[in-house]
């Protein structure tokens, strides 16, 4: 199914259920209440962005993003947070967009970087091709830990 026109454009609140169904996509069980309470505390922080994709009748994809300043060197990165495209629209060029969108972004406030993470599942194998094919280089392991 290939969308018609996309529109890029930042979220707002009536995107809320749309950004919801994007976290379970994305595979992480979300409310309605959590992604208000989520998207409140970020859609209000001067440092963090997102994005969405959309055409005339759904949202199609999102990108998430935060400004972030290193200990380790100087300047301004950007995090990308989330990054998902619906199931039905993927490998039609949404993620590119919303990445192209992200870098903008990043030019605009003065950062120097991206940085992201991207699992290291099986079922992640693709999203990582997708970064690798777009210029991004993998530079380091990530370690959680659950508190």
């Amino acid at each position: 199914m290939q969308p018609t026109k996309i529109i890029i454009r930042e979220a707002e609140t009536t995107d809320l259920f749309a950004l919801g169904e994007l976290m379970n996509e994305l595979g992480y069980d979300t409310t309605m209440d959590e992604m208000k309470t989520r998207f409140e505390n970020i859609h209000n922080h001067k440092d963090y962005k997102t994005f969405i994709a959309t055409n005339d009748t759904e949202i199609l994809g999102m990108v998430g993003l935060s400004k972030n300043y290193a200990y380790e060197q100087n300047g301004i990165y950007v995090r990308v947070l989330a990054l998902v495209t619906r199931s039905k629209f993927r490998q039609k060029g949404i993620g590119k967009k919303l990445m192209d969108v992200a870098e903008d972004w990043a030019r605009t406030i003065g950062a120097s970087t991206i940085l992201l993470n991207c699992g290291n599942r099986e079922e992640r194998e693709i999203a990582q091709l997708f970064y690798k094919k777009i210029g991004y280089q993998i530079k380091s392991s990530g370690f959680i830990k659950k508190l």
